[in-house]
């Protein structure tokens, strides 16, 4: 019954992340693409996923902390790298020193500035408006200040402003007029800059919702700009409700899987896990899934299904978890007793939580948990081993 292998695994499998760069990469054209790649590439590993995007297509790398992007460039990631949301702390000197595009929103310019100055270089900047959302991003009433002092500074050689920028609210929601609204603020802020004697070569707001959608809007060419800063996209997922990834031609990255280690025979009335919010209704066998909120699974997701593929006679089946999920562990009842005979093969099966094909998709773990897809996935802790694939590995 020994297997090897890590006993908690998350596999990201590249040849899918490559599909869907392709993918994406089909509905923009020409168009840069920033494959965003923060969050540790949203939990799918990102020193493993940056040469994957940028193999398939991608122009540039998104992330949102400097730290990120140094990181990178310490395991030789040469390309074009972009953080915009900073601290006081952040490292703007070695930010500079090593060429990344830093975001700039405010009170930020005249550090990256003074950093510029300190190192004897030029800062790459793309500037950021905050056009609705309420985040970072320059505000409209400070924008014509703002971008007057980044001509002063770009005049000085020690900036250049190579983008303008700005980040969606609703464009998941595609019918709502918000982002038309954003859109036109957008358009006029950038003229703004323009005629401020400032000359961005790359205007971008389009996310993966926005992108996904653009054709079907009006507005779709301000929209996707000339460039566009795709996350969840690249990793197989959909921003949209009501659309799955296949609807989208993407294919889901990550599988999420652990092996079955109890199996045990119960009588009716048994209680399950803390709280016993959960009784047995009959007798029955009741399978360990050694994977809990510490793994990053949600302790809410009462209900979520996990399929098992039996190692004997029994037929891969999904199941839902029963009981409250705990630190390392959750429960799922296998509906009948008599299953812990080992010619069934349920202890030591493979237990997946979600994954690609006939598992379960992210999106039923993120209902369970009443949250979203993006969620799921960015929160799968570090115990749990990251194991970067290829179609071949099937």
């Amino acid at each position: 019954m020994l297997t090897s292998g890590p006993e908690r695994v998350a596999e990201v499998n590249l040849d899918a992340i490559a599909h869907n760069v392709r993918t994406i990469r089909s509905l923009i054209g020409e168009r840069t693409l920033i494959a965003v790649i923060k969050a540790d590439a949203y939990g799918h590993g990102a020193a493993g996923i940056a040469q994957t995007v940028l193999d398939a297509g991608a122009d540039a790398l998104g992330l949102v902390h400097v730290r990120e992007a140094l990181a990178l460039r310490a395991v030789g990631i040469d390309a074009t790298l972009m953080a915009w949301l900073h601290t006081p702390s952040t490292d703007f000197v070695l930010a500079v020193q090593e060429g990344i595009i830093l975001g700039a929103s405010g009170w930020d310019l005249e550090a990256i500035a003074y950093a510029a100055q300190q190192v004897g270089a030029v800062a790459r900047v793309h500037l950021k408006i905050d056009t609705g959302l309420g985040r970072n991003g320059c505000t409209p009433a400070d924008w014509p200040s703002f971008t007057a002092r980044a001509k002063e500074l770009q005049d000085a050689g020690l900036i250049a402003v190579e983008g303008i920028f700005t980040h969606l609210a609703v464009a998941d929601e595609p019918d709502r007029k918000e982002t038309d609204q954003q859109l036109d603020l957008f358009e006029n802020m950038v003229s703004q800059a323009r005629a401020a004697g400032l000359n961005p070569e790359l205007i971008h707001a389009a996310n993966t919702p926005g992108t996904f959608t653009a054709a079907d809007k009006e507005t779709g060419e301000i929209l996707l700009g000339n460039g566009v800063r795709v996350g969840l996209g690249l990793y197989g997922l959909s921003p949209l409700a009501g659309v799955t990834s296949g609807d989208l031609n993407l294919r889901p990255a990550m599988t999420v899987s652990t092996r079955v280690n109890s199996v045990k025979e119960v009588p009716a009335g048994q209680g399950v896990s803390y709280g016993l919010n959960y009784s047995t209704p009959h007798a029955t066998t009741l399978a360990l899934i050694p994977v809990g909120y510490a793994d990053g699974v949600p302790r809410v997701a009462t209900g979520a299904p996990v399929r098992l593929y039996p190692n004997g006679k029994a037929e891969p089946r999904t199941y839902p978890v029963v009981g409250r999920i705990a630190m390392d562990q959750m429960v799922i009842d296998l509906g009948e007793p008599g299953l812990s005979a080992p010619e069934h093969g349920y202890l030591g099966a493979r237990a997946v939580l979600f994954g690609e094909g006939e598992n379960p998709p992210v999106e039923e773990w993120a209902d369970a948990a009443g949250t979203i897809n993006y969620e799921i996935v960015t929160r799968i802790s570090p115990r749990v081993a990251r194991v970067h694939t290829t179609d071949k590995d099937a």
